[in-house]
């Protein structure tokens, strides 16, 4: 687990039981205007927006990682690299002296947005159509909203690069939410929007990386690759994840990698500085 630097949990209210029904009223009209005719997803949203809610309250910054992939690997089964970023990004904030708290975002393998869908992945990777990214980008709001004192900061990588990418653009101007995005696939390219209040790094600093650059080839074989490895450890009863079999050269984001870690550092100083 991350360190985190947090106040005392009694200090962490919740927002079913303290004075604050404002807010559980603006939660739950929320969650009707988002699902409007699906009671469940209704009640889904509501009680995920509550543990955000609880969760960021009183500390500084509320990280959040979104997965690469399907966007549904918790923390113990991430690639290094990814744990890297997450845990670097991290320990600087604590370095400048911020209270923070992290969270990881999914995409697909909760009870809110079920399993993997191909259809739905692939209408965001053709035509950069997302639901769940209008849904993030008004919790996003909502946070910054009922928490005045909260900075937000997402990290995505590969393709939850340029799903944080997106819900930035959903967002609109808030000055209190910022993204680090990591490998972006060629495909959003095309449609990323960058600000002063997005990090975006698509060379690790070593070797040019094949899926922002659109290297079907180099990309093809990675893939192909990975399946043949996915295949073998399932057939001697040894079965790990997909994402864990790629092995794309140059696709790849160690926190100790000079480049990496040196604009990471400089973006993250220039937007928090020192706490005083």
């Amino acid at each position: 687990m991350l360190k985190q630097r947090i106040k005392s949990v009694s200090e962490v209210p919740n927002i079913t039981t303290e004075k604050a029904q404002p807010i559980i009223e603006a939660a739950g009209q929320l969650a009707a205007k988002l699902f409007p005719n699906a009671t469940k997803q209704q009640k889904l949203f509501f009680n995920s927006l509550q543990e955000m809610y609880s969760t960021a309250y009183n500390n500084d910054i509320l990280v959040i990682h979104s997965p690469g992939g399907w966007g549904n690997a918790h923390w113990e089964s991430l690639l290094d690299w990814e744990k890297s970023i997450v845990t670097g990004v991290t320990a600087t904030l604590e370095k400048l002296g911020y209270s923070y708290i992290m969270k990881q975002y999914f995409r697909s393998g909760d009870a809110l947005w079920g399993r993997k869908n191909w259809l739905r992945e692939g209408e965001f990777f053709l035509f950069g159509k997302s639901l769940r990214a209008q849904v993030f980008a008004a919790e996003l709001k909502f946070l910054t909203a009922n928490l005045p004192d909260l900075k937000i900061l997402l990290v995505g990588a590969s393709q939850g690069a340029a799903f944080d990418n997106k819900a930035m653009m959903e967002l609109g101007a808030n000055d209190r939410v910022y993204s680090i995005e990591l490998g972006t696939f060629f495909a959003h390219m095309r449609r990323r929007q960058l600000t002063e209040r997005n990090l975006a790094i698509d060379n690790n600093g070593f070797m040019r990386d094949p899926m922002c650059q659109r290297d079907l080839w180099q990309g093809t074989k990675s893939y192909f690759k990975a399946f043949v490895r996915w295949f073998r450890y399932k057939v001697q009863g040894k079965p790990v994840k997909f994402t864990n079999c790629i092995n794309t050269p140059g696709h790849e984001y160690q926190w100790e990698y000079p480049e990496v870690k040196g604009r990471i550092t400089q973006f993250l100083n220039a937007t928090f500085g020192e706490k005083h």
